[in-house]
């Protein structure tokens, strides 16, 4: 369980926008948090595997890799 103070106007949007929707505050906050840590994990994933797939190689080797270079 977790409880957490918004300000008025963060508050006032949530309102506005669970009416809207006709969805109460609760399933908003829950979806938000969901996709925030969806989206975390993902960058935190992208990122490791970003940096096992770096590598430097010399300028000649690598254009001759991409046959720039005959």
């Amino acid at each position: 369980m977790l409880a957490l103070r918004l300000e008025k106007e963060l508050d006032a949007r949530l309102g506005a926008l669970a009416k809207l929707k006709r969805r109460n505050k609760s399933e908003l906050v829950r979806e938000a948090i969901k996709r925030l840590l969806e989206d975390e994990e993902d960058l935190e994933l992208a990122e490791r595997v970003l940096a096992k797939s770096r590598s430097s190689k010399p300028l000649k080797q690598l254009r001759k890799e991409l046959g720039l270079d005959r």
